[in-house]
């Protein structure tokens, strides 16, 4: 724990100030392991990583709330000690990951579909906005809102509005019981029995889909994780393997595969070339198969969808996912670059509004560049 609770970050308050006045830019960087997934930066650098610490934990509450630049990890492993967890799974992607940056970046786990995103458990912040002042949003418990929301605007906003100094966070207990179940079924058959089974009163936590091309015959699987009171989950398990004909794995086997599937460490995420980008597809779970290029990875029960295609396919994967009801992202770019393609698909112009007026209200300077979470 901090052993100071009030610490303001007056190095950041200075540069951003001198900054503004002097209309240049400046990009917040924190572990950089998410760097990839955000166009390069303009600017000088303002880390995060100084600024870092618990502030306070009460396990009983279920709150915790920490400096932006703690190791995530750090973060984790106080929490596991007292069987908690930060339940929507947040990626790593590397050993320098903040607590910054997992807001900032707002990416969620497999887990996100049950439990919710890190929007969610982002209970209040404190941040030094584009001219330098040191605000303060939201509280410590989930009624403590009064007005705008401002603490979750700042979950995905990568830098965009201000530097995250300290959240206040929701953590959950560790399930009592987990699970995981593996079905040999093609893309259709499984997204069609995910629905079915999402329809029902089961523990479903995560799911992924996969066609193994590692393995001879690449086979179709779908893998489902359930999560909750013991008693719940061995009656889902016996339901389930009776219905789709599947089995159940080893939990403590199974763990480090839903751990590489977060952190995107499984083989699917190797790039099949150089010209490949990884394109990460968000749309309704009940969203038929899509014509993709390639074989996807589903996550989400059927809601996220990888895929890797060439930079020349991004306008045809943006108008599929469009017609699903989703959008697009270019999440990893080939080896060359991204080529002048946008990461992020097209905002509808009153989303677009409102983000417009978010910057000008909290950066009107322009001094921030998006981060490098």
């Amino acid at each position: 724990m901090s052993d100071t609770q009030e610490l303001l970050p007056t190095d950041w308050i200075d540069r951003i100030r001198a900054a503004a006045a002097d209309r240049t830019c400046l990009h917040i960087v924190g572990g950089a392991t998410k760097a990839f997934a955000r166009a390069a930066p303009e600017g000088e650098a303002l880390s995060t990583l100084g600024f870092r610490g618990i502030v306070s934990y009460e396990p009983t509450e279920l709150v915790v709330t920490a400096r932006a630049g703690t190791p995530l990890a750090e973060l984790e492993a106080v929490l596991a000690e007292q069987g908690q967890c930060l339940a929507f799974e947040p990626p790593h992607f590397g050993p320098g990951a903040t607590v910054g940056g997992m807001v900032a970046a707002g990416l969620s786990g497999p887990a996100r579909v049950a439990v919710g995103c890190v929007r969610d458990f982002v209970l209040g912040a404190r941040f030094v906005d584009g001219q330098g002042q040191w605000l303060t949003f939201g509280g410590q418990v989930m009624k403590n809102v009064a007005g705008y929301d401002v603490s979750r605007v700042l979950a995905g906003s990568w830098g965009q509005l201000g530097v995250i100094g300290e959240v206040s966070l929701k953590v959950l207990p560790v399930a009592p019981a987990e699970a995981t179940l593996l079905f040999p079924l093609g893309q259709r058959e499984a997204l069609a029995q995910l629905h079915r089974w999402c329809a029902q009163p089961l523990p479903l936590n995560a799911s992924c889909w996969v066609k193994d091309t590692t393995a001879a015959g690449a086979p179709e699987c779908l893998f489902v994780r359930l999560r909750g009171a013991k008693a719940a989950v061995e009656s889902a398990c016996e339901r389930m393997v009776r219905e789709a004909g599947g089995q159940r794995l080893d939990a403590a086997q199974v763990a480090p595969d839903w751990a590489a599937c977060r952190e995107q460490t499984l083989p699917f995420f190797q790039a099949p070339s150089a010209a490949h980008a990884l394109w990460r597809l968000s749309v309704p779970p009940t969203a038929p198969v899509l014509d993709l290029p390639a074989s996807p990875l589903i996550e989400w029960h059927g809601g996220l969808r990888w895929v890797w295609a060439p930079l020349d396919a991004a306008d045809a994967l943006r108008a599929t996912a469009r017609e699903a009801g989703g959008h697009a992202t270019l999440f990893r770019t080939p080896a060359s670059g991204d080529g002048g393609v946008p990461r992020e698909q097209a905002l509808a112009p009153a989303n677009a509004a409102i983000a417009q007026r978010l910057r000008a209200a909290f950066d009107p300077a322009g001094v921030f560049s998006p981060a490098s979470a």
